[in-house]
């Protein structure tokens, strides 16, 4: 069902100044270039896109303090202070979840012993394991593997292929997106005797072979914090012996891997691609961009943001700031770049001088 609100129901929830007419109906958040109808409101909280709201059909508009907006162009328009935080709440309030039934439809399975608290939907093929519990309002979507003993707290959604292993915990409110995989085991394996990564790490060439991988069982389990979100394709192996740790409203994009024994704090943003080698402790509140990699054992102090792509191989202190492989300050890469930049104007200038000193020998000697 399509969403009906005016624009002064829009500008009281968003916390916006409405300048114009408050009754506006409108039904959907439209960018200046793809307005369909009157019904839209435009997103322009970027100023550049404030000369496309004249010539558009839109009636109403959201857009940032300082914006111009020319007399007649539009009905209405909220002025916000912070465009993103604005469009969080305004996106929230048009968002349409797919609608799975409340209750356990006829093709699921829930073994003995599994609690499943009031108002849960559990869909088409979904598979709860022995002594799971499923909290109040929890939405699983079909083809979700919840493991023996699981706990899901209250009000999660659980979309589609998302599978949960067993003792596994997860807070209150998480959003697990598609075919994410949390509690596999670690890839935790060693040789009979010093093999070659053990040699390269002690002398730093290869001084032996690996005539044999044995698996080292993951006897631990993932436990995660409330309110956070796990992205598609995302892997979170469970520790060896001690559990690995997502801390509370962390957020975690898609096609990341998080190690067995890893350590997450709160508040923490993971982007895509992100790879977190076993046992690394990563801080409160910080930061990792697209297609970071962290080696083992490392430990990442709170607030730290490390930019896409970076390399981390040893620790970070609080609030550091780094980029590059292997990761460095970014005022020292820059600096870096700076000077590879010249390093062709300085070539030129050493062979000048070694010309010219070239022929000074050369008078000296006739």
């Amino acid at each position: 069902m399509t969403k009906i609100l005016t624009t002064g129901d829009i500008a009281k929830a968003i916390g916006g100044k409405l300048v114009g007419d408050d009754g506006i109906k409108i039904s959907r958040v439209a960018h200046p270039a793809d307005v369909t109808g009157e019904g839209d409101i435009v997103l322009a909280i970027d100023d550049k896109l404030i000369p496309l709201l004249k010539d558009g059909s839109a009636r109403a508009a959201i857009v940032s303090g300082g914006a111009e907006i020319e007399d007649g162009a539009l009905d209405a328009y909220i002025i916000v202070e912070r465009g993103r935080f604005a469009m969080a709440a305004l996106t929230k309030m048009f968002d349409e979840q797919v609608f799975v039934a409340p209750g356990i439809h006829p093709s699921a399975v829930v073994e003995d012993g599994a609690k499943l608290g009031k108002g849960v939907a559990v869909g088409a093929f979904v598979y709860i394991g022995a002594g799971a519990v499923i909290g109040d309002g929890s939405v699983l979507h079909p083809q979700v593997y919840i493991g023996s003993n699981a706990v899901i707290g209250e009000s999660a959604l659980i979309h589609a292929g998302v599978k949960i292993g067993a003792r596994v915990r997860i807070g209150a409110r998480a959003i697990i997106h598609f075919n994410s995989s949390i509690g596999a085991d670690g890839f935790s394996f060693v040789t009979p005797k010093p093999g070659s990564v053990e040699s390269a790490k002690a002398t730093g060439e290869i001084g032996a072979v690996n005539c044999g991988l044995v698996r080292i069982a993951s006897l631990g389990a993932v436990v995660i914090g409330d309110d956070v979100e796990i992205g598609a394709n995302t892997s979170i192996d469970r520790g060896t012996i001690a559990s690995t740790r997502i801390g509370n409203g962390t957020k975690i994009d898609n096609q990341v891997q998080v190690g067995h024994n890893v350590v997450i704090g709160d508040n923490c943003l993971i982007c895509g691609r992100v790879g977190i080698a076993g046992s690394v402790e990563i801080g409160n509140r910080v930061v990792l961009g697209g297609a970071v990699g962290i080696a083992d054992h490392v430990k990442i102090g709170d607030d730290a943001i490390a930019m896409a792509m970076s390399g981390i191989a040893g620790n970070l202190p609080p609030k550091s700031l780094v980029m590059g492989a292997p990761a460095k300050p970014r005022a020292a890469i820059i600096e870096q770049m700076h000077n590879m930049s010249r390093i062709k104007s300085l070539i030129r200038k050493v062979e000048s001088l070694s010309e010219r000193l070239d022929g000074i020998e050369g008078v000296i000697k006739n």
